[in-house]
């Protein structure tokens, strides 16, 4: 079933944001000095338990640039699954054995994967591990499964225009490395499923004018003293960002062409994989001290070391940071008081002007931000008369620690 997506007719979002002012602080104070935009989705559900949406939005023009970071991992990890679907080969499966050539001056090889239980890679543990503790090689590997151009092309089909996904996160790679992809198969102990060569993107993207900060530390470390470019950098806006997001939890929903191409176990595994905390998996295995519950939860939880995020709630989300940019996309979740939205927020936080020396930015200010700005809408959602209460039990899951994830 495809769903009307209604527009806002009036400014609730902005009203309810005014409301709380001073809560919100600096960055609600100077939106456009923060880039801030902020996208809302209101969910009411009919008599068939069907949603329908009321889309809000506040900020900067939905075409200022905001750098994604580890965003552009929520696509990756749907377009890998609908990759391996689209293969139609007996016996491959998102847990079957996936290994990766080294591609000399670029990216290494894979062979072992000393996190997992079996010792072996898997799509299926990279997903993991990109929404446990948003790991940037899994992410690589997955863009080496699906080829730049392919990712690009079919965000493209998808109706996301504006989308470019150029090149891997955490690697300083020149612009050509990062079109080229690195060999991949899939091995069951000697039986060979699939074999995909060395890879070259063709796209000649256009050009673009994005820049932030006034300087910014390279890859050895040093001091530029000049804006940092990122015209050729991903770029993957909000509403695009949102919009997928929306398109993976409520898949029948959505138009045909904004349907990834995913079987109800396919999006079985990713509702559990992007709402478990770290210390919920034992495959893989993290250090609580490091890798705390609240660790990639912004909206609601700020990402606190000692938050406690109650049991009837789940944050189905996932956010980037990087260079000054704090982003993050949720659908969140209260099966005790039956309150369910999508919210999503990107700001720019860095005030001093030079990029990357951010982090005393993203706690001081970002993360202070993103959790009250999600308290805000949460509590004004949860206090909201519903016709009909949602049924919420396709997303609430036995968390007891397992490795069959």
């Amino acid at each position: 079933m495809q769903t009307q997506h209604y527009p806002a007719t009036d400014n609730f979002l902005e009203a309810l944001l005014k409301s709380q002012k001073s809560r919100l602080g600096a960055v609600f104070s100077d939106p456009s000095s923060y880039r801030l935009q902020v996208i809302f989705t209101r969910i009411d559900r009919d008599a068939q338990q069907q949603p329908h949406f009321t889309d809000y939005f506040y900020g900067v023009p939905p075409d200022t640039y905001f750098y994604p970071a580890s965003t552009v991992k929520l696509p990756a990890v749907a377009l890998a699954l609908e990759k391996l679907n689209d293969l139609q080969v007996p016996g491959l499966d998102a847990r079957t054995p996936f290994y990766t050539d080294p591609l000399p001056g670029i990216n290494t090889g894979v062979h072992h994967d000393r996190s997992a239980a079996s010792g072996l890679p898997s799509v299926a543990h990279y997903i993991k591990k990109i929404f446990l503790i948003s790991d940037n090689d899994a992410f690589n590997r997955l863009y080496e499964l699906i080829g730049q151009e392919h990712f690009n092309r079919r965000l493209w089909e998808m109706g996301y225009d504006q989308a470019e996904i150029r090149h891997r996160v955490g690697l300083p790679l020149y612009e050509a490395d990062n079109k080229q992809t690195n060999g991949i198969r899939f091995q069951a102990g000697n039986v060979l499923l699939y074999q995909q060569p060395a890879q070259h993107s063709g796209l000649i993207f256009p050009p673009r004018q994005d820049f932030a900060g006034r300087a910014f530390y390279n890859h050895l470390d040093k001091l530029e003293q000049s804006p940092m470019n990122f015209s050729h950098r991903n770029r993957l806006p909000l509403i695009h960002l949102h919009n997928i997001l929306r398109s993976i939890i409520f898949p029948g929903a959505v138009t045909n062409e904004q349907r990834f191409r995913l079987t109800g176990e396919d999006y079985r595994f990713l509702y559990r994989s992007m709402s478990q905390y770290p210390g919920e998996s034992t495959d893989p295995l993290y250090d609580p001290e490091q890798y705390h519950q609240a660790y990639t939860r912004f909206l609601l939880y700020g990402g606190e070391k000692n938050s406690h995020i109650p049991g009837h709630i789940r944050i189905f989300n996932k956010p980037g940071w990087a260079y000054g940019f704090l982003t993050d996309t949720a659908y969140i979740v209260d099966f005790a008081s039956k309150t369910e939205f999508l919210l999503s927020a990107s700001i720019f936080v860095n005030t001093s002007g030079i990029l990357g020396d951010d982090q005393p930015a993203f706690e001081e200010t970002g993360k202070p931000f993103l959790k009250a700005l999600g308290e805000v809408v949460y509590t004004a959602e949860a206090e909201r008369n519903k016709k009909i209460l949602p049924d919420l039990s396709r997303f609430s899951f036995n968390e007891e620690k397992t490795t069959d994830q």
